[in-house]
């Protein structure tokens, strides 16, 4: 008898796993693929390995800018993907010690939850059944696949790949198309387009990167037309082909012949075959319902990271697991989604946390808004030769707390964090002013923007 059974090993997963472990509770962890799940495997990890390979590619084309200069620079896909595969197995295998270490039992199966009895759930898991008091799913997302005419046969055929495809892409596309503008597409339209392909970006929306603050967006879409990259906003897929892609944009049909389509319109919580029916979980448009404990509708089981649907992102997975675990323990604890700091990993970088322009203006927010160049940091302007990166500061304009921060520029994903603390803390603009910021770094133009607001 186990005193929690966690079904999924991803973020939320392996991390609420040793924690309870940690906390002296019998635990047993049962993960159908690959412990890290999509982040590690398919997603966070892999990505940025990639991503990185092509920024150091970029600076080297670019060197001569900086008063370097050398013969030549060429970027070799494959041994990219083997330093990924690396780098992939490498964290895995950690994550596998760290369990065993903190006393975790795992299972490398898929689990379905059977029942309830007396004494607690059912779990059945590589054809043995085990018995746990408590249960937290943690199963994640998968790749969200519109009904779209052809779709399903390209993807049997290659020509069409998720994220978990185009990771292990063999092959450089000459001409790769994105179905989405959102994180995981821009993401992999900027490595792409760093080391050769033509590539084309689709988005239903007339603006990209999603939820991130329009003014930073279309800075990013600026780099990005300046890379090469061709945008077409406002536009709906209609079909798919054996070698095309066609499309609707402002009442015109088009079609584009391309050698690889990249399907990236979001994700989907992952329910299905896991016997949520068994105990009666209520979910709601496929994700798993929780409430502010991670508490689901049926007493006893919890869930946390993508498969509840608040907020998929692996940070987020990392906070929910911790506050689920925390009250199975009798510790008090709820989630709190409004300092959720938002990153993509593109060259440039951007990142933000809290309320946007657009959100601020939704909720009839009265905001004092600072925008500053981030070449007001002398360490942006050393490394960023003609950067046009910026820190947008929202402050309430009658309370002057810091509502939130959205930038893009280098190093932005490393500092965000301080303004997520400002933003979950309810700082006032004076108090955030006494922090002392290290000099010279780029974060430094956070606190300019303090001082300006």
């Amino acid at each position: 008898m186990y005193d929690l059974i966690l079904l999924g090993g991803g973020p939320a997963g392996y991390h609420a796993a040793e924690y309870a472990a940690h906390a002296g509770m019998k635990t047993l962890l049962v993960e159908g693929r690959a412990l890290g799940g999509v982040c590690l495997n398919e997603g966070c990890i892999p990505t940025k390995t990639l991503l990185y390979s092509a920024k150091l590619y970029e600076s080297a084309s670019h060197a001569s800018e900086y008063g370097v200069s050398f013969s030549g620079a060429s970027i070799d896909h494959g041994a990219v993907l083997e330093r990924k595969n690396r780098v992939v197995k490498t964290l895995v295998g950690g994550i596998g010690m760290t369990l065993k270490k903190a006393g975790v039992e795992t299972v490398n199966a898929y689990g379905e939850l059977l029942g309830r009895g007396k004494e607690g759930f059912t779990v059945r898991a590589d054809g043995k059944e085990y018995q746990g008091a408590k249960i937290l799913l943690c199963t994640g997302s998968t790749a969200a696949l519109p009904p779209i005419p052809g779709l399903s046969e390209a993807l049997a055929s290659g020509f069409a790949m998720t994220n978990r495809e185009i990771l292990d892409c063999k092959k450089v596309p000459k001409h790769l198309t994105v179905i989405g503008g959102g994180v995981i597409g821009l993401e992999m339209a900027s490595y792409y387009r760093s080391i050769g392909s033509r590539v084309t970006v689709i988005e239903m929306l007339d603006h990209i990167a999603g939820p991130t603050d329009r003014e930073i967006g279309a800075i990013l879409q600026k780099n990005y037309i300046k890379k090469g990259v061709d945008f077409r906003l406002g536009a709906k897929v209609t079909s798919v082909g054996a070698d095309c892609v066609n499309f609707e944009t402002s009442g015109k049909t088009e079609s584009l012949k391309v050698d690889a389509l990249l399907v990236a319109i979001g994700r989907r919580p992952v329910t299905q075959g896991l016997g949520l029916e068994s105990v009666g979980i209520l979910t709601e448009r496929g994700a798993v319902v929780t409430n502010e404990r991670m508490e689901t509708s049926v007493a006893g089981v919890w869930a946390a990271g993508d498969v509840n649907g608040k907020s998929m992102l692996a940070h987020t997975a990392y906070r929910e697991g911790e506050v689920a675990v925390n009250n199975m323990l009798g510790r008090r604890d709820v989630m709190n989604y409004r300092a959720v700091p938002s990153v993509i990993y593109t060259n440039p970088e951007v990142a933000s946390v809290g309320e946007t322009s657009e959100t601020a203006a939704e909720k009839g927010l009265d905001v004092l808004t600072e925008k500053l160049s981030l070449r007001y940091s002398g360490r942006y302007l050393a490394e960023n030769e003609g950067g046009d990166g910026v820190v947008k500061l929202l402050v309430d304009k009658e309370h002057r707390t810091v509502l939130g921060v959205s930038m893009i520029g280098s190093y932005a994903s490393e500092f965000i964090y301080g303004a997520a603390m400002m933003v979950e803390r309810e700082m006032r603009v004076e108090q955030a002013r006494k922090v002392i910021f290290p000099h010279p770094t780029v974060g430094e133009v956070l606190r300019e923007a303090l001082f300006t607001v």
